[in-house]
């Protein structure tokens, strides 16, 4: 009988630990998805205030980025070619720069060529309300206002063209996206 008190336990965080061996360390999986989209006011680098609610009735691709940061570089010219062609189909590409200085998020988006709006999130303040911890990561909202996607990490233009479709037609992925990013040698 102490045997079994004893293994039973032990069989238990064994279980637990081999479990949690299989599951990605840094991955935190959202608990927004298919829910309204946290509200926000953000100040892009024109100088104009631009709250989420006025983009109501459009598909949001709201990606959170910094110049340092390696994946966002690796998508940004992507992106920018993803917003040119769908920005006639009802959809706004929007950037959020954290965890930044207000001159290199500019040189960034003048590197890159980035047409489509893009502001600072001081203190970090909507990253957190969207529980953003790692970069870039990259939120889909429908047109209701809803979040409908959510991936961590850089993009692919297949993914993006398929989850903005998604998007378009009111449909949820039923999971989230990670990034494989791969450093390329120039």
């Amino acid at each position: 009988m102490l045997t079994v008190a004893i293994l039973l336990p032990t069989m238990a965080v064994l279980g637990l630990l081999a479990w949690g061996f299989t599951r990605e360390a840094k991955f935190i999986p959202t608990p927004l998805l298919a829910k309204p989209a946290p509200a926000f006011s953000l100040t892009l680098f024109d100088g104009t205030v631009l709250r989420l609610e006025e983009l109501r009735g459009k598909v949001v691709f709201l990606n959170f980025w910094a110049s340092w940061c390696p994946p966002c570089r690796a998508e940004a010219r992507m992106l920018e070619a993803a917003w040119r062609g769908h920005k006639d189909r009802g959809v706004v590409f929007l950037g959020i720069n954290i965890q930044d200085k207000e001159d290199a998020a500019r040189k960034f988006l003048e590197e890159f060529g980035v047409t489509y709006p893009n502001g600072m999130d001081p203190g970090s303040k909507i990253a957190i309300d969207y529980g953003v911890w790692g970069l870039p990561e990259t939120f889909i909202i429908d047109r209701e206002g809803r979040i409908t996607y959510k991936h961590v990490g850089a993009l692919g233009v297949d993914t993006v063209i398929a989850k903005l479709d998604e998007a378009l037609q009111g449909i949820v992925s039923t999971s989230e996206g990670q990034g494989e990013y791969q450093s390329v040698q120039r």
